[in-house]
């Protein structure tokens, strides 16, 4: 059997190699003259990967809560524990951007055609500038009627595993007057951490009610939205 699961995820990866190349040469000669199109490129090649996972591994997904999700701009807090939710998410709450290590941004292919989806890049080295960053730009975005997506720890954990959430989306948030969605998943019970091999099962995306900025701390925010995340993260283990 996992010589069977190895196979599917070697396959996989080999598809989606070979589509990344594809997309990203393509889509940055399409940006050459409509950075709209290539962002619309970019999106389809995201629903391709949660579609190729699907047909390669068996991986699923089901959606909960998809009526809260606002019409207009706001900050998107969600647990992170791996790469399909990055390719997910971008599609889910489109027109978005996504706050992401800037080493992303060098990775031949992938990194140019990253810079299509105009993200919002940062030094995790430095934190305090890399707020600064998330603060000014992300208030220009969602300006622009975009909603922010925010992985609040920073990097992907393992099923089970809390790390702290960083207090830099709730602050935008605060700032900006807008309201925070906090989504829950299981990614990592399929596309775990730290191995190739992918599991076949159904990723449960859980989106929760809106949380209002106004008249509350970044801090209070914060907690609130990780003490939802994680609760809900809980459920999902014992009824999953």
């Amino acid at each position: 059997m996992k010589v069977w699961l190895v196979l599917r995820s070697l396959l996989f990866y080999v598809g989606y190699s070979l589509s990344m190349i594809f997309q990203s040469t393509s889509a940055t000669i399409i940006g050459l003259f409509s950075r709209q199109a290539a962002y619309a490129f970019c999106l389809a090649w995201c629903r391709f990967g949660v579609w190729w996972a699907r047909v390669c591994c068996g991986i699923r997904f089901d959606v909960t809560g998809i009526e809260n999700i606002p019409p207009g701009a706001c900050v998107v807090l969600a647990k992170h524990e791996s790469a399909w939710e990055t390719l997910f998410l971008q599609s889910l709450f489109s027109p978005s951007t996504t706050v992401l290590k800037r080493e992303l941004l060098s990775i031949p292919f992938f990194g140019w055609a990253l810079r299509l989806l105009n993200p919002i890049a940062i030094n995790r080295g430095e934190p305090a500038q890399a707020l600064k960053t998330v603060l000014r730009q992300g208030g220009l975005r969602l300006a622009d009627g975009r909603r922010i997506i925010i992985f609040p720890e920073g990097t992907r954990s393992r099923p089970g595993e809390q790390l702290p959430y960083n207090v830099g989306g709730a602050m935008l948030a605060c700032r900006t007057g807008v309201p925070v969605i906090p989504v829950c998943l299981n990614s990592g019970d399929c596309w775990p951490r730290g191995t190739l091999i992918k599991q076949p099962g159904t990723i449960h995306v859980v989106i929760g009610a809106p949380m209002d900025s106004t008249g509350t701390s970044a801090k209070v925010l914060n907690t609130l939205a990780q003490g939802w995340i994680e609760a809900e993260r809980t459920r999902l283990r014992s009824t999953t």
